[in-house]
């Protein structure tokens, strides 16, 4: 892994932009800033949730609440 990094050292920066950015934009919409557990396990829950309040928000942006309650009963 080191030498294909130093063949590259552009790729770690690439990556923070293009993955890191997204969940910290995210979060941040969501109005918080940081991760509020340890380890990976916690952390990542604490993602997944924050994703699906992400994703019903925009639902409900577009469908508007009761359009998505009934989308959810069908």
């Amino acid at each position: 892994m080191q030498k294909r990094l130093g063949n590259n050292p552009d790729i770690p920066v690439l990556r923070k932009q293009t993955v890191e950015h997204l969940f910290g934009t995210m979060k941040m919409w969501m109005g918080t800033t940081h991760s509020v557990t340890k380890g990976l396990d916690s952390a990542g829950t604490e993602m997944s949730l924050s994703v699906l309040a992400y994703n019903l928000k925009r639902m409900m942006s577009i469908m508007g609440t009761t359009g998505l309650m009934e989308a959810m009963m069908a």
